[in-house]
């Protein structure tokens, strides 16, 4: 695509060039109509090529941000599927001790239970005990049906993720198609100037020839005109070109403004995106405020955690459910922290991450998450 937008500026300076020679010289005659002709179509030519590969350029950078979106997906519905078996197991091991303590219960009888109860001291001993037998089977029960709603919560994660991954691969192909479509125009297109341009180089000879005839006075005259034309066109032209292990020190790397709605923003993005441990949460912060004060990205917290496209939890839902539900302790601290100028010198020149398993890029690993410094 760059090249070809290359040869259409060195097509279009060329014909440009040949034009202001011939129309310097040219009587109005039917030569003159004819260049004429032919530079407008020359024109409206490039003018549509230019604005062709203006829309291939903005495909492309579409596209890549869907590559983006979906890579990020594949490793979250990836780390959604470890949260899920995790959570089965859980299940599975709490109705495992449930049973065991049933089973107990059942061989032994109510002997145990009635043991404790009538070896109370005095009536508020008996009433405590009895208490505390209907507390363990009230624990069990609500246990049980908090790993069961835990478990719900991811498979239904799961569920939007993918279908979420579906839609983005669906536009993904559309656009991809979009571009061929655009690419085959374009070329196209370049057919028919490359068609003009012979053309108007055919017009150039024929009137070459006939200027070749005339009196020599108006020959020195057309041929210092054309110098002129070909000098002006050579400066403009010019002119055109001109236009595993890892450092966990902390490093100071400045403080930044922000507000009490953004404090916890932006701590509860970092409960979702690290695991409850400082150094994987600072990570994750180091890499938001190199972006803060990076050009490329948003200039606030703000702005860089709800850019399009960029952190899973903004458009999945799960940062919202996260402020409904108020940040972890742990998480408000680390983006005070990050706000005050605390860096993780490991990531420090770091400007994304992603899920560890779910790619095989060359970066740091810390805490699940891979980070790196370009895409």
């Amino acid at each position: 695509m760059e090249l070809y937008k290359k040869r259409g500026i060195r097509t279009g300076l060329a014909l440009l060039c040949s034009l202001a020679v011939i129309l310097s010289i040219l009587p109005a005659n039917a030569a003159n109509d004819e260049i004429e002709n032919l530079e407008n179509q020359t024109s409206a030519l490039e003018n549509e090529l230019e604005g062709i590969n203006q829309d291939i350029l903005d495909l492309s950078e579409e596209i890549s941000s869907t590559e983006m979106q979906v890579e990020i997906l594949n490793g979250e519905i990836l780390k959604t599927s470890d949260n899920l078996k995790q959570a089965e197991e859980n299940e599975a091991q709490q109705y495992e001790d449930m049973k065991s303590r049933i089973k107990y219960m059942y061989e032994h009888g109510n002997a145990t239970l009635l043991e404790m109860l009538f070896s109370a001291e005095n009536m508020s001993d008996f009433l405590n005990k009895a208490e505390f037998i209907e507390n363990l089977s009230e624990y069990d029960r609500n246990a049980l049906e908090n790993l069961q709603n835990i478990h719900q919560e991811i498979e239904d994660e799961k569920t939007a993720l993918e279908e979420q991954q579906a839609s983005f691969e669906e536009l993904q192909s559309s656009l991809e198609d979009q571009q061929a479509e655009l690419q085959a125009k374009a070329e196209a297109t370049s057919t028919n100037l490359a068609d003009v341009q012979e053309k108007l180089e055919k017009a150039k000879k024929e009137e070459a020839e006939r200027i070749a005839r005339e009196e020599a006075a108006r020959k020195a005259a057309e041929e210092e005109a054309a110098r002129k034309a070909a000098e002006e066109a050579a400066a403009s032209a010019q002119g055109s070109q001109s236009g595993g292990s890892y450092d966990n020190s902390v490093i100071n790397g400045g403080s930044v403004n922000a507000s009490t709605d953004e404090l916890t923003l932006f701590a509860a993005l970092l409960d979702c995106e690290a695991i409850g441990d400082y150094d994987a949460m600072l990570a994750v912060a180091t890499v938001i405020m190199n972006r803060v004060e990076s050009p490329r990205f948003g200039n606030s917290i703000t702005s860089v955690i709800y850019a399009s496209g960029q952190f899973e939890p903004v458009w999945t839902g799960r940062l919202d459910d996260r402020l409904e539900r108020g940040p972890s302790s742990l998480a408000l601290q680390v983006a005070q922290d990050a706000i005050n100028g605390a860096r993780l010198a490991a990531v420090s020149d770091c400007y994304y991450f992603l899920y560890a398993p779910s790619t095989d890029r060359d970066g740091v690993n810390i805490g699940g998450n891979l980070f790196f410094t370009s895409w």
